[in-house]
């Protein structure tokens, strides 16, 4: 992924993204039911790749005592997040709150990047990510600054994409040119194996198959423009592409059409992971714990 452009797609998007981002809010829904099995008490959380702030609330709301840090790349969609955490302040939700015990707190955001993030490490309790590690050019490196910034037996909880996200988009523009139109995904157990590198202990991951349809194609890449998913690999066109190709493309995905409308899959991966205890001194020098 070229950083620059996944910064520059995502800060374009901030005025849409909520009119077209039916996933992920559904996709973070799922994933905040999945931490009413989680016993965590956070002091302070990180939401990783926070978009226009939709975690905001729930998260609020659920660890009411907890100091929330936002972080996007993109100063725009940052800005949009902390005008629609105004909103919630309003005397409605403080009303609401006081029966759901506490106003859910404040909320720091930061333009930061997840590969390289501004945090002393051993910051927080809880990392919370939604749909953003697929935008991440070293995967790897992320997991561990996550890693880094959590205290230990601290829990990260994410979800990214898969390999067969958008694979019909994939499949229309196979061998239209040599130039790559749709992002490469990583599997599933791959992650889990650099969550476990990254210094996670027993990742637990899920898969989930989503399929939206569209109308046609100019409709779907519409929605994908809206949310900042467009093409931001090192390897996609730099030029505008030719009628004959476009149309050739176009017409490959007509072939996926069902029931008049074309689907459009998303393999959404979920995973979370606890943060392990050092054995090892940054020196090298083996820890011994004693209990008693």
């Amino acid at each position: 992924m070229d950083a620059r452009a996944v910064r520059r797609h995502f800060a374009r998007a901030a005025a849409t993204y909520d009119g077209a981002a039916v996933l992920q809010r559904e996709v973070g829904r799922r994933m905040a039911e999945r931490l009413d099995v989680v016993k965590l008490a956070p002091a302070a959380i990180l939401d990783a790749g926070c978009g226009t702030g939709d975690a905001q609330a729930e998260l609020g709301i659920r660890y009411p005592g907890a100091r929330r840090v936002a972080l996007d790349v993109a100063l725009p969609m940052l800005a949009v997040a902390k005008a629609k955490a105004g909103q919630r302040r309003s005397a409605f939700f403080r009303i609401f709150s006081a029966f759901t015990g506490g106003t859910g707190g404040e909320t720091d955001f930061v333009c930061g990047d997840v590969a390289a993030l501004p945090f002393a490490a051993g910051t927080f309790d809880l990392a919370w990510s939604n749909l953003m590690l697929q935008w991440v050019g070293d995967l790897p490196g992320a997991l561990a600054e996550l890693c880094r910034v959590l205290r230990a037996d601290g829990l990260v909880t994410f979800s990214t994409f898969g390999p067969d996200t958008l694979r019909e988009l994939r499949a229309a523009f196979a061998g239209v040119d040599r130039h790559t139109h749709v992002g490469r995904f990583t599997d599933m157990h791959d992650i889990g194996d650099m969550l476990v590198r990254a210094g996670f202990g027993d990742p637990v991951m899920h898969m989930e198959l989503f399929t939206l349809t569209y109308a046609d194609a100019p409709a779907m890449l519409r929605d994908l423009k809206a949310i900042g998913a467009t093409n931001a690999t090192w390897a996609r066109p730099r030029a505008l592409m030719g009628r004959g190709r476009w149309e050739r493309a176009l017409a490959s995905l007509e072939t996926a059409r069902r029931d008049g409308r074309i689907p459009a899959t998303f393999e959404v991966i979920y995973g979370h992971a606890w943060k392990v205890s050092p054995k090892r001194t940054a020196e090298g020098h083996a820890i011994v714990r004693f209990g008693m």
